[in-house]
């Protein structure tokens, strides 16, 4: 296909056709389970695979798990619950906090924050972020922490790889817990447990091992951010959903996918990544997006830092042949 404005739009019904028989299969053929459950975040992945499941096996088969923790953003579940009575499927909000704190205490990750940014206090807000002008401007992929004072002033701490490590593994912790309790779920009701990773995510690697990224199957990642879109509509996904913000919602001060991890507007990014998977010339692909050549050089170059260093993700373990 020419690459074009064009080149991201799907036909909707056409695509919905194919997942539901993918999940059809899955549910009745390869599982043999009795439906599908899904964890509802109150972003447009998920609400999107619970449509589309919906769809597939009917209401009656689809479970939504609600799954906060104290950090967590309200208004996430508020939405999760909102899209789950709309599409008329049973969902249960349970409160991980526990889980998360049994793991790795929330006080000791106070500690190591404490470490970094002397005036963090428990109950501060914080999140991680990357530049976000990665089209503008050449700079160093460094993570930055920011902790908001109670004044609303934000303190910010540069990271080294170690201390991102050690901050991501916290956020980890939240992300694994949501999926054991999926898996508890499924199991005792004979489920298969859906993925939401776009393929925007999984080419990236924005996702966690044995995470998000640890289900039965992933519908969605062979489909772009852009296009999960174009399909939540056609699904009638809540507007509230629709408009929001992409967030990982794993901080407790918000951040967006952009700060946190993409560095590009969401209105390049799907656009460019293609480009640059289907090997389209920089000068073409500046053209068509109207950007400067030097601006998708710098795309392209990160795109392929980041599938390479997030290659291990997409792999299960590795093992001698």
């Amino acid at each position: 296909m020419t690459f074009s404005p064009d080149v991201l739009k799907i036909d909707p019904a056409q695509e919905l056709e194919k997942l539901s028989k993918f999940i059809v299969e899955q549910v009745n053929v390869v599982f043999r389970r009795k439906g599908v459950i899904v964890g509802l975040s109150g972003g447009v992945d998920s609400a999107c695979i619970a449509a589309v499941a919906v769809n597939a096996v009917g209401k009656e088969k689809v479970v939504g798990l609600v799954l906060p923790e104290k950090e967590s953003n309200p208004i996430s579940s508020e939405y999760a619950i909102k899209h789950a009575q709309a599409l008329g499927i049973e969902y249960r909000q349970i409160d991980i906090t526990p889980t998360v704190d049994s793991v790795v205490p929330y006080s000791r990750r106070d500690e190591f924050v404490q470490t970094l940014v002397p005036e963090y206090k428990p109950g501060y807000k914080y999140n991680i972020t990357l530049p976000t002008d990665l089209l503008d401007r050449a700079s160093f992929n460094f993570y930055r922490l920011q902790v908001q004072m109670p004044d609303g002033e934000i303190k910010t701490k540069r990271l080294n790889l170690e201390e991102f490590r050690t901050v991501t593994s916290f956020a980890n912790i939240k992300i694994r817990a949501r999926m054991l309790n999926l898996y508890a779920e499924a199991e005792q009701r004979s489920l298969v447990v859906a993925g939401t990773t776009n393929r925007t995510e999984f080419i990236l690697g924005d996702f966690c091992k044995y995470g998000d990224g640890g289900t039965d199957i992933e519908p969605l990642s062979y489909l772009y951010k852009n296009q999960i879109y174009q399909l939540s509509e056609y699904l009638n996904v809540i507007p509230e959903i629709i408009n929001r913000q992409p967030s990982p919602d794993t901080f407790s001060l918000p951040v967006s996918d952009q700060e946190f991890f993409f560095r590009i507007p969401f209105d390049k990014l799907d656009y460019l990544l293609y480009a640059w998977e289907h090997e389209v010339p920089i000068n073409e692909t500046a053209k068509i997006l109207d950007l400067a050549e030097d601006a998708v050089e710098r795309a392209y170059k990160d795109f392929k830092a980041k599938y390479r260093a997030t290659a291990h993700l997409r792999e299960t373990a590795y093992t001698l042949a």
